[in-house]
């Protein structure tokens, strides 16, 4: 593998996920990033810099099959951080649930377990789990996915109190983040009255924020809100 410090981002093929991969990769790391299928674009636009993997978080045997492919790589990691999430609607009674968990919980658990021989023995090591605003108030529509982020949030205190000292283990709650191209402008304005500050801020603060914990060498089993103010409306 590359000599420059390495980052292995889940889930990163788009929008916040990919934007950090690209900004590690301004700042002079190795990137990693998952994700669940290729994407047509990179066919006549590769990626730079980012080494992309295949891996379907849905399963235990695509969980298990991307840490294998890491140790066959001798990946050395300065940071893991576990951005792969999945909406699902609650209507899905028979699925969700299930398929929620085995990417907010069980593929963290996994790679968490992992860690120790896939970081990098010389340099600081962190893992991040991005979480969700909403996995602290509740949803009455959205059971299943605030119930599987709420216990990726208890699954990183309890890797902290694990890891400690070697790694820092945090998690990053943010809320609106950014908008989908197709989203209205009655609920633009919506989303945006819900805080106090009242913007929609781009994929730059969830970069910001991760290096934030992993520059700071007296963090860990902490949960950062990037929520622009919403618990003072």
């Amino acid at each position: 593998m590359d000599s420059k410090p390495t980052v292995l981002i889940t889930g990163a093929a788009q929008r916040v996920g990919l934007h950090c991969a690209q900004r590690f990769v301004d700042d002079g790391f190795a990137v990693i990033i998952t994700c669940r299928h290729l994407r047509a674009e990179w066919a006549s636009r590769p990626l730079v810099g980012i080494d992309v993997i295949v891996a379907d978080f849905s399963t235990w045997d695509g969980i298990q099959g991307l840490i294998d492919t890491l140790r066959q790589k001798r990946v050395r990691l300065r940071a893991l951080v576990h951005n792969a999430s999945l909406w699902l609607d609650d209507k899905d009674q028979q699925d969700a649930f299930q398929q929620m968990f085995m990417v907010h919980m069980q593929a963290p658990y996994l790679l968490n377990n992992a860690f120790n021989e896939l970081r990098d023995p010389g340099l600081p090591a962190d893992i991040i789990h991005i979480s969700d605003h909403v996995a602290r108030r509740g949803s009455a529509r959205h059971i299943a996915y605030c119930s599987s982020k709420a216990g990726l949030e208890a699954l990183s205190l309890s890797y902290a109190a694990r890891l400690a000292p070697g790694v820092k283990v945090n998690t990053i709650a943010p809320a609106l983040v950014m908008f989908n191209t197709d989203d209205s402008p009655e609920y633009r304005a919506k989303a945006l009255s819900k805080s106090a500050l009242g913007i929609e801020p781009g994929p730059e603060v969830v970069y910001q924020s991760i290096r934030y914990l992993m520059d700071t060498p007296y963090v860990t089993g902490t949960c950062l809100e990037l929520n622009g103010g919403r618990d003072l409306k």
